[in-house]
């Protein structure tokens, strides 16, 4: 994965949320206990912080930095911090290393950045659209390419489905739904 998903993933976040900022964003974003707002803020700070772990390329701690959005910050603000931080993400990514190393629970590298940053745009705005009562689902290319990155062992299906399931989003055929879950983005030793 790479700073092109990145923009993509943004994308379709605008695409499916932007016109929808006048609606109630204080509503719970799906299962959540975040609001569709809180929600849409995390995302643009998890963008931010990948890109300044690549920038950075600590080996042992995320940057000692957190995005605050500003509370008397409009939904289309948000989704305008989202923006800004997406594209700071994206041109981290495009100007790394191959071999550039930081921490995410282990050393990460840029793909596994990439894979993280569209797995949080993409599911929180599933998340957003169901506080939203809108129906949405990611685009599947982008969903089969975080389970690839991110949950190898990922049971076989739709990409979308397989990815609502591994993060507690959704039932699979069958298989118990998920209370917790990790993705595994650090590479392996």
């Amino acid at each position: 994965m790479n700073h092109e998903d990145v923009n993509t993933a943004v994308t379709a976040m605008l695409r499916v949320l932007g016109p929808r900022t006048a609606d109630d964003w204080t509503v719970p974003a799906g299962t959540l206990e975040w609001t569709c707002r809180q929600t849409a803020a995390h995302v643009a700070h998890d963008l931010l912080a990948y890109a300044g772990q690549l920038a950075a390329r600590p080996t042992d701690a995320y940057l000692p930095i957190d995005l605050t959005v500003r509370p008397s910050a409009s939904p289309a603000d948000v989704l305008q911090a989202v923006t800004a931080c997406g594209a700071l993400l994206s041109s981290a990514l495009a100007t790394a290393d191959p071999d550039v190393r930081a921490w995410h629970w282990g050393p990460c590298d840029a793909t596994g950045f990439a894979a993280m940053g569209v797995a949080e745009t993409l599911l929180h705005t599933y998340d957003i659209t169901q506080g939203l009562s809108l129906d949405w689902l990611p685009p599947a290319e982008l969903s089969a390419a975080v389970l690839h990155r991110l949950f190898p062992a990922a049971p076989s299906g739709d990409p979308n489905r397989v990815l609502l399931w591994c993060t507690g989003r959704g039932d699979l055929g069958g298989l118990p739904r998920r209370t917790s879950w990790v993705w595994e983005a650090a590479l392996p030793d």
